[in-house]
This record gives C-alpha cells, sequence and structure tokens, in this order.
C-alpha cells in the first residue's frame, strides 16, 4: 500500500461522510497534519483542484479560505475555485464568546475574505 497524502479533494469527501462538526474539525486538523509533513515543493499540489460542495456553505468556504491561505505562504495566487466561495454572513466556528473575539483580532486574511471567522492560533495548534 503507498501512502498519500489528504487533498483538498478528499477532504471535502470526508466531511460529506461525516455531518458531526466535532469529526470535521478533527478532519481539518487531520489535513493540515499531513500537508505539514509533506514537502514544500508538494504542498501546492494538495490544494489546485476543487473540491464538490461539502452540502454547507460555511465548510465549502473553509476550504477556499485554507486553500488562499496556504497558498499564500508559497507566494502563490489562491487556485481559481476558490473566488466564489465566499459567505454573506460571517461564520464563527468558536463557540465561547472570547473565541470569538479572538477570532475576530486573529483570523489570517484569507479567512476573513471568505468570512470565516477562526484565529490563526486555532490553525497553528492543529
Amino acid at each position: 500500500m503507498v501512502y498519500h497524502p489528504m487533498t483538498l479533494v478528499d477532504l471535502a469527501a470526508r466531511l460529506v461522510a461525516n455531518t458531526d462538526d466535532k469529526i470535521r474539525w478533527k478532519l481539518v486538523w487531520e489535513f493540515l497534519e499531513e500537508y505539514r509533513w509533506e514537502a514544500s515543493g508538494r504542498q501546492p499540489s494538495l490544494l489546485q483542484s476543487e473540491p464538490e460542495s461539502v452540502g454547507d456553505e460555511r465548510w465549502d468556504a473553509l476550504l477556499a479560505a485554507l486553500a488562499e491561505h496556504l497558498a499564500a505562504k508559497h507566494d502563490l495566487a489562491p487556485p481559481p475555485w476558490t473566488a466564489l466561495r465566499v459567505l454573506r454572513r460571517p461564520w464563527f466556528p468558536a463557540e465561547l464568546a472570547s473565541q470569538r473575539a479572538d477570532a475576530l483580532v486573529w483570523a489570517p486574511a484569507a479567512f476573513r475574505k471568505h468570512g470565516v471567522y477562526l484565529s490563526s492560533k486555532d490553525l497553528e495548534a492543529a
């Protein structure tokens, strides 16, 4: 059996198969961990293909924000598919008011652009 790192397409398929938000967040953290372990030159290829819709615009916007945020770390333009996945109303995944305030201050630019307010500290801790 050959190991293949998770792509955003793979992540989206797993999000569709799991509707429990706690499991979905674990899958996002798993993707980020696998992404970090990949060689720098291979990382952008994990973001390029457009994932199918998860069936929830919040999670679709999160995938776009992830792709744009991670591409920017390589000084690359975001994949074209990310442009239309922007929320009309902001989404604050955190439940506590203090976490939401933290996300307002520390959400990376790509996440704010897509309407997903998730603290950069949460992304780093994953």
